[in-house]
């Protein structure tokens, strides 16, 4: 397992809580709180896009 640097948890009410860690490889993590261990990985500048589309407003029909 990378020596990944984890966030601390984004929670929505109490529940459904995500952590975003990176590595010093340039890479970036995303995990379910307390599942850390399986998590989806890609490069910094792919997690810094899809942060600004969910900003932009890109992921609304999600809602």
């Amino acid at each position: 397992m990378p020596d990944i640097t984890w966030e601390d948890p984004y929670c929505a009410e109490a529940s459904a809580c995500f952590r975003i860690g990176t590595d010093t490889a340039g890479n970036a993590y995303i995990a379910v709180s307390g599942a850390e261990s399986h998590y989806v990985t890609d490069t910094r500048d792919a997690l810094r896009a899809l942060i600004n589309d969910i900003k932009a407003g890109k992921a609304d029909h999600l809602l």
